[in-house]
């Protein structure tokens, strides 16, 4: 009998082997992401790729190393999660079938308290808490596209961290789903969250070198 379907299955499809075999004025899923080979990390905001960044510098590690390790020991028994880059958050707005997400990301560090969020794949759904810690070239990225989706899905708070500027910002989520900013803060100041009852972060010991 003649094949009718129009389409070839998700299993059907062939992998991606190279970059170079993308292209990146088309529009991408997570089920197109699920087939790339290569080693190059890419994100997908609102079905546009986006480069990340080359290896992260030594600061950058150290800075998500003081971030991570204090969001770690006060998390110790309870039942929200803490994980480091490279970890998929899948942000899906309708629908969480693979060919209908269509933003991907893999924030520095995300505390996530829900864990029906969590799959054997990442976290799918807007994290309680995203930390970027800023690198030289992603700025825009990170300031302007990942905003606009961390907001969308109803992010509680986004936080963003500048290493060059020794600067911790942080947005929080309103009754309305708006982000309203903080207070800029830096060394000598301290971080606090209602996300993390008794956390408390010292900006002097996170841009420590």
């Amino acid at each position: 009998m003649k094949n009718t379907r129009p389409y070839p299955t998700e299993e059907e499809l062939p992998l991606i082997e190279t970059v170079n075999e993308i292209d990146f004025s088309a529009n991408y899923s997570y089920a197109d992401y699920m087939r790339f080979a290569f080693d190059e990390r890419l994100e997908i905001i609102k079905g546009q790729l986006f480069r990340m960044s080359p290896a992260p510098s030594r600061i950058h590690q150290e800075i998500l190393t003081n971030i991570f390790g204090p969001i770690y020991n006060i998390l110790n028994g309870k039942q929200c999660r803490v994980y480091t880059a490279p970890f998929d958050v899948r942000l899906a707005k309708k629908t969480q079938d693979d060919k209908e997400v269509f933003t991907v990301v893999q924030p520095d560090i995300v505390v996530i308290c829900d864990p029906n969020k969590l799959d054997k794949r990442g976290c799918i759904g807007a994290p309680d808490i995203v930390v970027e810690i800023l690198s030289p070239g992603n700025n825009k990225k990170e300031l302007v596209n990942k905003f606009e989706v961390y907001e969308e899905a109803g992010v509680k708070e986004y936080w963003i961290v500048s290493p060059s500027e020794k600067t911790f910002f942080r947005y929080i989520l309103d009754k309305e789903g708006k982000f309203q900013p903080t207070k800029l803060l830096t060394t000598g100041e301290e971080v606090t969250t209602s996300v993390l009852p008794g956390f408390s972060l010292n900006l002097e010991e996170v841009f420590r070198d």
